[in-house]
């Protein structure tokens, strides 16, 4: 049963073939097992196409991106679904190999492995939601606002954001703004030379970005013309760079 990602552990060169159990284990998922027991090189980005992406990668792009992004990117749902799904049947797969009283202490030791990698993908997943849920959190009156993002957003997300908008609202008006005079009241000024008064990404904010392809001319803050080629890394606004990210062209590092 090997778990589709890049493992980081070798294959056994002796001993009974765990491999061969799992792939024979009821219910197996639709991931690829590999000989090698799932294990894949580790080159670098440049040698690899995005579309040879494992599912788990693919997590690690988008979690990278939405932690170094300072606006909310669009969700991965369909990413997210399809890998908790393989979790829960590998970690089903892996309760039977363990009940079974033909397997070896090697192979016990294999499903030790294997566990700590599914922790490790937990991880990674549990990691991502919460930054997502930071950033809707902080920008929920921003997001309530703005139509646009809601589109970036599952409906269980654009819900909250929405809910914890009204929440805040209320807070403030019960526990501050019923005290001042009306003219004070609102929570959509935008006093001069003062920050808004409802939070918004700050998109002029410099990143890191990398080039995973050769990229079309971007046009800088003062005006020149540059471009990206592949394999290279700038430090630029987001705003600069923020198409190209959600093509897939650069990712944040």
């Amino acid at each position: 049963m090997a778990t589709g990602w890049d493992d980081d552990f070798d294959a056994p060169t002796a001993g009974p073939s765990f491999v061969d159990r799992a792939r024979s284990a009821p219910e197996d998922d639709d991931f690829p097992i590999a000989d090698d027991f799932g294990r894949r090189s580790r080159p670098a980005i440049l040698a690899q196409d995005l579309a040879e992406e494992t599912p788990f990668q693919q997590l690690i792009r988008h979690w990278m991106n939405e932690r170094h992004a300072p606006d909310i990117l669009p969700g991965q749902e369909m990413l997210l679904g399809r890998l908790l799904d393989h979790i829960r049947k590998q970690s089903r797969d892996v309760e039977l190999l363990r009940a079974d009283p033909d397997s070896s202490e090697e192979e016990h030791f294999r499903i030790m492995l294997v566990q700590t990698e599914v922790e490790r993908v937990k991880f990674v997943i549990r990691s991502y939601v919460r930054t997502r849920l930071h950033k809707i959190e902080k920008y929920a009156r921003y997001i309530s606002a703005t139509p646009e993002i809601h589109e970036k957003l599952s409906k269980a997300e654009l819900d909250h954001a929405r809910r914890y908008s009204r929440m805040v609202d209320y807070h403030f008006n019960q526990s501050v703004l019923q005290s001042l005079p009306e003219q004070q009241r609102e929570l959509d000024e935008k006093p001069a030379f003062m920050p808004p008064m409802t939070p918004e990404p700050d998109k002029f904010r410099p990143v890191f970005a990398h080039a995973l392809q050769d990229c079309p001319p971007m046009q800088l803050l003062d005006g020149t013309m540059s471009e990206m080629q592949k394999g290279q890394i700038s430090l630029v606004p987001y705003q600069v760079v923020e198409q190209l990210l959600l093509r897939g062209e650069v990712e944040l590092v």
